[in-house]
């Protein structure tokens, strides 16, 4: 057996060891004796192999079916292979995501010369990402490929050195997995820091905050501010329109913050948390700057807050009664627009999800109009809502929602609702070969023609209006039906609620994509009157 050989088939021997089950695989020449081990290991039913033709999205497929809780690889070919990984490298750094890279690469003597598809790899990923520099014989057996870490979200990086010959003698016959235990997520146990009750407080839940967030707010008797994706958005404490209410003299009141998990969506949000006459409880954040960008009174460490009991109701009530009343005119409002308008969208999708379903959003517009539109779930009524929170990039969004959707059990329903610019940034991840595994996911796509969040920005002012179109609307006029048609994807357009809502309840199976078109001349104006709704009357 040659030493690339006896190699390969020692790393996907711990990648099967240390819970791997999904690996994604980019073609090329170097990795290929990474590519007959994985897809040995496939045939002896120890994983599932996926093939992709792009790298960046074979990544952002992995870390989608990670984030849902699956444990995923990505392998990949020597060279500018490698940084395509980067995006969805990053992003799982910052999210805390424990992905698993594997790049292969030149050996270490042709570093530094004019080899073909070489370059210094080792490091490549920056200080925040860890690499493992593997060579045939630095490592006799699967342990001594696999590094160890006591941080259960830090992305795995092996760099894996290859030599000629790169296709194996044989066909591998691997025995029977020995799969040591697996990395369990955050243990919250039992409560180890009491808050005092008194002063008025509020409780924010960001991106992968947990159920603790709903938790303490039910049993302090606090309002709950929690983001789509921050798995905290049930029970009777989590607020709707809670972003617009951060505008009013309510918010003013406000004495405490607790903040869980990483909040990125709202400004109103980070004014509050960085007000000076606020006093901030962190409760902590996964990924590798878990620090927070403001001053932090007291840190929860090792554990979870508590209340010896609830506090006075009337705080909560007032903040309530508001959120029905802005809910109902945000309602009323939306309703009387002609046309469709896109929190009506990101409404109708909130609405299809079922309970168990999944839910991948993208960033920017359909993440905050989701984020205003979804009610909050009962308790035992939950939904899986995840999305790119950690550096909140447009990228990969259709390969993440797919690896979400691959991810989840089979019978699971699963949508992802992202805007036309997104799609458009990473419509390759419909490329899929007829092997490969599909799931059920409809993909809505809010179609604008362009970038609407900057229309909503200062950018997107009267005073740039000249230049705004060019430089941050993006025009581009594409068919998305005959792009959807170029990989034989199914397409819907819908220009109305009634459609949108149909062809929600009539998925065909498969992946399809749902365009619902919106128009974008308003949005500067219409964002205006929905923030303006908490001040009215």
């Amino acid at each position: 057996m040659s030493p690339s050989t006896r190699l390969a088939r020692d790393v996907v021997t711990a990648l099967v060891t240390h819970g791997v089950t999904e690996v994604v695989l980019a073609p090329g020449s170097r990795n290929a004796p990474l590519a007959f081990a994985v897809h040995d290991a496939a045939t002896a039913g120890l994983l599932r192999l996926h093939t992709r033709v792009d790298e960046r999205s074979a990544a952002f497929t992995a870390l989608g079916m990670t984030r849902v809780g699956a444990r995923a690889a990505v392998v990949c070919t020597s060279g500018t292979a490698v940084a395509n990984l980067h995006p969805a490298v990053l992003e799982a750094a910052h999210a805390g995501v424990p992905l698993v890279v594997l790049t292969a690469d030149r050996p270490a003597r042709l570093r530094g010369t004019g080899a073909n598809q070489t370059t210094d790899q080792v490091g490549v990923f920056g200080r925040l990402v860890a690499t493992h520099d593997l060579a045939a014989d630095t490592a006799p057996d699967a342990e001594a490929v696999w590094p160890t870490t006591a941080d259960p979200y830090a992305v795995v990086h092996l760099n894996v050195q290859l030599d000629d010959p790169l296709v194996p003698e044989d066909r591998w016959v691997p025995g029977p997995a020995v799969v040591a235990p697996g990395r369990t997520r955050r243990p919250w146990g039992e409560v180890s820091d009491l808050l005092p009750l008194g002063p008025r407080t509020v409780v924010v839940a960001g991106d992968d905050a947990g159920p603790p967030a709903r938790t303490l707010a039910e049993q302090a008797g606090w309002p709950l501010l929690a983001e789509p994706s921050s798995g905290s958005r049930t029970g009777t404490h989590a607020l709707r329109c809670y972003r617009l209410l951060l505008t009013t003299p309510l918010a003013a009141e406000v004495e405490r913050v607790v903040v869980a998990g990483h909040p990125t969506l709202s400004r109103p949000v980070q004014q509050l948390l960085a007000r000076a006459d606020v006093e901030v409880v962190d409760v902590g954040a996964r990924g590798v700057w878990p620090a927070r960008p403001y001053a932090v009174d007291r840190r929860c460490e090792g554990g979870r807050p508590g209340t010896d009991g609830a506090d006075d109701p009337a705080w909560l009530e007032r903040w309530r009664a508001a959120d029905r009343d802005v809910s109902r005119r945000l309602d009323a409002l939306l309703a009387a627009e002609p046309a469709l308008t896109p929190w009506e969208v990101a409404g109708a999708v909130s609405r299809a999800v079922p309970p168990g379903g999944l839910l991948h959003v993208g960033a920017s517009n359909p993440v905050r109009d989701l984020d205003l539109m979804v009610a909050p779930y009962a308790v035992g009524d939950r939904r899986m809502v995840v999305a790119n929170r950690g550096l909140a990039g447009i990228d990969g969004v259709v390969s993440s929602a797919i690896g979400s959707a691959l991810g989840r059990p089979a019978t699971t329903r699963a949508f992802a609702l992202m805007g036309d610019v997104t799609f458009l940034h990473d419509s390759n991840g419909l490329v899929l070969g007829p092997d490969e595994p599909r799931p059920d996911l409809q993909l809505v796509v809010v179609n604008d023609d362009g970038g609407s969040i900057f229309a909503t920005l200062e950018q997107g002012g009267p005073d740039h209006a000249a230049v705004f179109e060019r430089l941050f609307g993006t025009p581009h006029g594409v068919d998305l039906a005959a792009l959807c048609a170029a990989t034989r994807t199914p397409h819907w357009r819908v220009d109305s609620l009634p459609e949108l809502e149909q062809a929600l309840a009539s998925p065909n199976g498969g992946i399809e994509v749902v365009e619902a078109r919106v128009g974008r001349a308003d949005r500067r104006v219409l964002d205006e009157r929905v923030r303006a709704l908490a001040t009215e009357g």
